[in-house]
């Protein structure tokens, strides 16, 4: 069952197309990868979907309900909320009080307990004993974990995550991957997860979209995207394309 569908959506900064007559479906209980190069327009279609930036043409839906036009908190109150590439917390609030924070803005049942809702995920993502911290004394890695729990404690259907696996060791990779699993198979939660690490993300994905200048130019299970000429094409150039070798050299080098 298609539960986030983004239909022909563009977007333009003066003569630039961002993001250029974009369709994609997010299915029920799935977790969809979105690839490509710098600038394909990855983190530009994350915003408009999250309702931060308005699209130039096109339409977002979650279910029949249209998401477009709304603004980002009213986007977060029908379900669906992201993460960002650079974590910023609220420094001056401590790791519970920043989860808080995203419960009070959730869906309307977040909202009626929001201290609870807090200390249930950041048990849920491993923070508990951090909970009274403030979030300049955590690693990177515990950083993206409060992200997390501060986007699940908004109660979402379809949580958007912007490499929430970039810029950490192997080991950490690995226990992230895990909990991006845990959190769509316990939660039913749906994910969209943009991720540079190419080896992380196409272990976890079900499906993959590939971007490159705007455009989607590849669609389907990771392992024959890797193997699709334009993507090789896109990422490694015209004579590994020609080869059709597949694209192993990220993937191989960012393995987790």
């Amino acid at each position: 069952m298609t539960l986030l569908r983004v239909e022909n959506v563009s977007k333009s900064f003066g003569g630039l197309k961002a993001v250029d007559q974009v369709s994609l479906e997010l299915r029920k209980g799935e977790i969809l990868g979105i690839i490509g190069p710098n600038g394909a327009g990855k983190t530009t279609l994350f915003s408009i979907i999250a309702g931060s930036m308005p699209a130039s043409a096109g339409a977002v839906f979650l279910g029949e309900r249209r998401l477009s036009g709304l603004r980002a908190n009213g986007v977060v109150a029908a379900g669906v909320v992201r993460t960002h590439q650079i974590v910023r917390p609220f420094t001056n609030l401590t790791v519970l009080e920043n989860v808080t924070v995203g419960a009070m803005f959730g869906s309307p049942s977040t909202r009626r307990n929001p201290r609870a809702r807090a200390h249930e995920e950041l048990a849920f993502v491993g923070l508990a004993e951090r909970a009274h911290h403030l979030p300049a004394g955590l690693t990177l890695v515990a950083r993206k974990r409060l992200e997390l729990a501060r986007a699940l404690a908004t109660g979402p259907k379809v949580l958007l995550l912007d490499e929430v696996i970039a810029g950490v060791n192997p080991v950490e990779a690995i226990e992230m991957t895990k909990l991006i699993r845990v959190i769509r198979d316990q939660r039913g939660i749906s994910i969209i997860m943009i991720e540079h690490i190419l080896a992380a993300l196409m272990s976890v994905s079900d499906r993959v979209v590939v971007l490159d200048y705007g455009k989607k130019i590849a669609e389907g299970k990771p392992a024959e995207v890797v193997r699709d000429a334009k993507v090789i094409t896109a990422y490694l150039g015209e004579e590994h394309a020609k080869s059709n070798g597949g694209i192993r050299g990220p993937a191989a080098e960012n393995s987790p």
